[in-house]
């Protein structure tokens, strides 16, 4: 893929995921962000190759609140 193809598509499902932080978690967009950012889940997401970037936001979130309960996360099969 492109890279700025790439990038394009990271933009909207970071977005995506972090709207559904903010809406489970007490979260304001900002810590949200910062979070999501942070996280193991968004290190292997901005990285082409995983091919993370084709799951649903909701996976991404679920990913990621997997790894804010238990320190770690696991890859969906679809992944």
């Amino acid at each position: 893929m492109e890279k700025k193809k790439f990038e394009a598509m990271l933009v909207l499902l970071v977005t995506q995921v972090i709207g559904l932080i903010t809406e489970y978690y007490p979260y304001d967009e900002v810590t949200a962000s910062k979070e999501f950012y942070n996280s193991k889940v968004y290190s292997f997401l901005e990285v082409e190759d995983t091919k993370l970037w084709h799951l649903s936001a909701l996976t991404l979130f679920n990913m990621f609140n997997e790894e804010k309960e238990t320190g770690t996360f696991t890859f969906p099969e679809e992944a």
